[in-house]
């Protein structure tokens, strides 16, 4: 009888602490690839890149990834984690596409702004004031000698 008492105990016991596991809120945060941000689907081994969450494809296999819940008021109703706000607070991006050396932005606050923290251009960039706005303070070195003025001091031309 002690020990279908322990028993019972210790199955109530479990069942409290999933009960309580089952409320907490899920954690969907994760490093997609290249160390980008991202959303974790339910089976918690898919890690979609942010900018895929809510695009009109399910990503994740149960489809939570476009669930009106996460969807319905782009960007207040999406996670924070997965949003940068730009310097012009009408505008916003997927958190994954802040320094990924593209002005997604338009005003190149997701490259260079003070909260965007982006590091200095890695060795497949070169760093320069381009003239073409698609690009903030590097462009892509396979545009360096391509015949057309990326920097306005010519230095993807001549120097790069």
């Amino acid at each position: 009888s002690a020990v279908a008492l322990l028993v019972l105990a210790a199955a109530v016991g479990l069942a409290v602490a999933l009960g309580l596991l089952l409320r907490e809120p899920v954690n969907r945060f994760c490093a997609a690839s290249h160390n980008r941000t991202g959303f974790l689907c339910d089976n918690r081994a898919t890690c979609i890149l942010a900018s895929q969450v809510c695009d009109g494809v399910s990503d994740c296999r149960s489809g939570e990834d476009e669930q009106e819940e996460l969807c319905g008021d782009l960007p207040h109703s999406l996670p924070g984690y997965l949003v940068f706000r730009c310097s012009n607070p009408s505008y916003w991006v997927y958190a994954d596409q802040r320094c990924n050396g593209m002005n997604d932005c338009g005003d190149c606050s997701d490259e260079m702004g003070s909260s965007a923290a982006c590091p200095p251009c890695g060795s497949q960039w070169w760093s320069c004031s381009p003239v073409f706005y698609e690009y903030c303070s590097c462009i892509p070195r396979r545009l360096c000698r391509d015949g057309v003025q990326h920097c306005l001091s010519w230095s993807d031309e001549y120097i790069c």
